[in-house]
């Protein structure tokens, strides 16, 4: 089985109801087709970047599953002949990034080096040579 994410965007002029209806529909074909469900992302109504089919903003909803190669076609399908789903996309993702993990930050454990800054402390002079070449003017 296979790790796939699918964007959607629902026309905004439904009621609650009727988005609730359309969403659980979509999920319900995964489940038919012998999916797992993983993940359902509702960002609700945003602003889209230009129109689309006279729309400016949209219902954004999102579903991460694992199933066969049939499901994201039989959505598609679906899509299709809803008018009220106004853009949908569907990706393949690897299994790595099925299950997002948060990493803990690593500790360093290295001294610092001594750098270009540590310079101006270790010249013999005394002299500050920042950015300037022994035996350059300074105007």
């Amino acid at each position: 089985m296979k790790f796939y994410e699918t964007g959607l965007l629902i026309a905004p002029n439904l009621s609650e109801e009727d988005t609730e209806l359309v969403i659980n529909q979509m999920a319900e074909v995964i489940s038919q087709r012998a999916g797992k469900l993983v993940k359902q992302e509702r960002w609700g109504k945003r602003r889209l970047a230009y129109p689309i089919k006279k729309f400016s903003e949209a219902f954004y909803v999102f579903f991460h599953y694992e199933g066969n190669p049939d499901i994201p076609l039989e959505l598609v399908r679906r899509f299709k002949q809803t008018d009220t789903i106004l853009r949908y996309l569907t990706l393949q993702k690897d299994t790595q990034e099925a299950v997002p993990r948060k990493r803990k930050k690593e500790k360093v454990t290295e001294p610092a080096e001594a750098g270009p800054a540590d310079e101006g402390e270790n010249n013999e002079a005394g002299a500050d040579t920042t950015g300037q070449e022994s035996g350059e003017e300074v105007n």
